[in-house]
């Protein structure tokens, strides 16, 4: 295992090596008769990456002919057993030496809490993943879900208390000791703790549905006006903690905000829906839509004017989103170093 001592977290909007996506399982979803939607959802994600970065998906032995028909064939396809197709919280957080060399993270993954009995084959992915990439790879003896972390690459950390500091992932963790072990291994000098994530969120509040860096001290929120929502006093709380903070740089952040979409539930059980979750490509963002032109287009707007060098690429977020997850759920990149190909 590697001296993780000299390496640290990309940003997202870095370049990209390639990303990874993992393709669904029937047996596992929530809706198994949704399954043919859901594909047509990730392999409308996986083609939109083809456009911009090398793309490859993860499949079991029995899903091939069906991720090779739906999937453009500039898309690897590579066999490596999984329960789950989210990628983003079993797969390796990508982390990047001084040196400029890429190493992977392998965490502890107890499907968000044992909230599903399988997911010991998900546990092995990234090591898995990362021994045939070659990569080096350190292992934490910490439960965490990459959709749980965000990073601006400057030594600052996004997390929030429901999903990191539950004890359904380490009941024997303190707060102190998550802390150390993040610091640790991913380089960064200090985490902004946001109490919770969004209503709904089945992952215990992941921050990739509440709020993300942007470039030069931006971060992005989610926000609520409606004051019936229970989503309003959350964004509100998540608000004002981000105003009392400061970068690694102590500058303070400039906060922008992106209006929810309505609220929709899905056989009675409230979907999250969240603009935030979208995925950066070299040159591009593949962000969702959910059929609600006032909030769909706002949101794409504010993604415009914070990177107004990538194109946007819109996709109907719902195909993904009534199985729990969204397009920043699915994928995982690879940054761009001297030992990455």
């Amino acid at each position: 295992m590697i001296d993780i001592t000299n390496y640290s977290m990309p940003a997202e909007w870095e370049e990209h090596q390639r990303t990874f996506v993992e393709w669904p399982v029937k047996s596992s979803m929530l809706y198994p008769e949704n399954h043919e939607t859901v594909c047509a959802g990730y392999a409308e994600v996986v083609n939109a990456i083809c456009e911009f970065e090398p793309v490859t998906v993860i499949i079991n032995n029995d899903s091939l002919e069906e991720a090779r028909r739906l999937c453009s064939s500039q898309a690897e396809l590579l066999e490596i057993p999984h329960d789950d197709a989210w990628i983003r919280d079993n797969g390796p957080t990508f982390v990047r030496s001084t040196e400029n060399e890429i190493a992977g993270i392998d965490w502890r993954f107890n499907a968000w809490g044992e909230k599903h009995p399988d997911f010991h084959l998900d546990d092995m992915v990234a090591e898995r993943l990362l021994e045939i990439l070659g990569i080096p790879m350190y292992s934490s003896n910490m439960t965490l879900e990459g959709g749980a972390i965000h990073s601006d690459g400057e030594g600052v950390l996004l997390a929030t208390e429901q999903s990191l500091l539950n004890k359904n992932r380490n009941p024997y963790h303190t707060r102190t000791d998550i802390e150390n072990e993040l610091k640790k291994c991913l380089g960064i000098k200090r985490i902004i703790w946001l109490s919770k994530g969004l209503s709904g969120d089945e992952t215990d509040g992941h921050i990739d549905n509440t709020a993300c860096f942007a470039p030069a001290s931006k971060i992005l929120l989610q926000v609520c006006h409606d004051m019936n929502d229970f989503n309003y006093n959350i964004t509100i709380e998540n608000r004002n903690i981000f105003k009392r903070e400061n970068d690694a740089a102590m500058r303070k952040f400039d906060i922008i905000e992106i209006e929810q979409p309505p609220l929709v539930k899905y056989k009675g059980k409230r979907l999250t829906l969240s603009y935030v979750n979208f995925y950066i490509v070299n040159g591009g963002i593949i962000m969702p839509f959910f059929d609600v032109p006032k909030t769909d287009e706002a949101a794409a707007a504010v993604l415009r004017e914070m990177f107004p060098e990538r194109k946007i690429i819109t996709l109907d977020g719902m195909n993904i989103v009534t199985e729990g997850g969204g397009i920043h759920c699915i994928t995982q990149q690879m940054p761009k170093g001297s030992n990455t190909k």
